[in-house]
């Protein structure tokens, strides 16, 4: 069977979508079944990483890029994608994000992460970005069959997008931490201005949904419990890109850590690159993670992903000292 991939967001690893992409075509390289697997982008992209053992590649042309960014990806989903699915034969059109076409000479498989920019207002954008929601909600209908990430979402989208249970199926996320390399763990601490000891740790993105001022204010009354019953708090590390302006979309959480009289307790790291996020991880006590809608929530895997390892570390260091 021959499976042209939509890989617009092919070598795009600070986006959600291109780290599904990455790992979903690794882990599809390796079940060698017989299937060929093209991905099929843009002329313009940049060249990315090495494609999986097996998988071939075309480069489609895009003329439409001098309209705009947003403009060539939905030609590039509505008209590109769809005929290069003629053109090479494709017996199905895999869309690993929420963009599929609204016609394809084959059937098409899509990948629908969330309802995030149908269901949470503050997310809906504009006309433009309302308009493009209702197209591809409308799309996802017309597809063979839906992915998405958690039985959350799976329910979100039968009962939003109005598409018969039988064609929508949930794929759970998952993570390796065993095969994920850090950095040095002190080398780190120090390179991050990291507190000595204890500490909790924040890792991940400061919309509104992440719901970081609820974080602090919760911290903020640990401290306060824990100081008056004559006990040292841990400190908070809060990793990730800062918002670039406090708004209602992006609170910025040195602000609420000033009103909450926090500042001498945190710690703001910005981004942190992935061996860091190891380090950082395998350092910390515990992990925080309060966030008010996730299609899957990945962090919060990541952590107790994690914190299990560590559980097998230490009970691995307690049996080679019985023995």
């Amino acid at each position: 069977m021959r499976i042209l991939v939509n890989g617009w967001f092919w070598g795009q690893a600070t986006t959600g979508s291109g780290q599904y992409l990455a790992a979903l075509a690794e882990h599809l390289a390796r079940l060698d079944r017989g299937h060929e697997f093209i991905l099929a982008r843009p002329d313009f992209a940049a060249e990315g990483p090495p494609l999986p053992e097996g998988w071939g590649e075309a480069r489609l042309g895009a003329p439409v890029r001098r309209l705009g960014e947003n403009f060539a990806k939905l030609w590039f989903e509505q008209v590109t994608f769809p005929r290069a699915c003629g053109r090479l034969g494709a017996d199905v059109a895999f869309v690993p994000y929420w963009g599929s076409p609204w016609r394809a000479p084959c059937p098409v498989v899509v990948t629908v992460h969330d309802l995030i920019p149908l269901l949470l207002p503050l997310y809906r954008g504009g006309p433009l970005q309302r308009g493009y929601t209702a197209l591809v909600g409308r799309t996802a209908r017309r597809a063979a069959a839906v992915l998405t990430d958690s039985e959350a979402s799976r329910g979100d989208i039968i009962r939003n997008l109005r598409i018969h249970a039988d064609r929508v199926h949930a794929i759970s996320l998952a993570c390796a931490p065993e095969t994920w390399a850090g950095e040095d763990e002190a080398a780190v601490r120090a390179r991050l201005g990291l507190p000595g000891g204890m500490f909790l740790l924040y890792l991940g993105g400061f919309d509104v949904r992440k719901n970081v001022p609820r974080t602090l204010e919760a911290y903020a009354q640990l401290v306060r419990r824990m100081t008056a019953e004559g006990r040292e708090p841990p400190f908070l590390v809060i990793a990730g890109g800062l918002p670039t302006a406090d708004t209602p979309f992006t609170p910025d959480p040195r602000r609420v850590a000033r009103e909450l009289g926090l500042t001498e307790r945190i710690v703001f790291t910005g981004r942190v690159d992935e061996a860091e996020k190891v380090a950082l991880h395998r350092m910390a006590t515990a992990a925080l993670f309060l966030s008010e809608y996730e299609g899957f929530g990945l962090p919060a895997l990541e952590a107790m992903a994690f914190a299990a390892q560590r559980a097998d570390e230490h009970s691995q260091k307690q049996s080679d000292g019985d023995a």
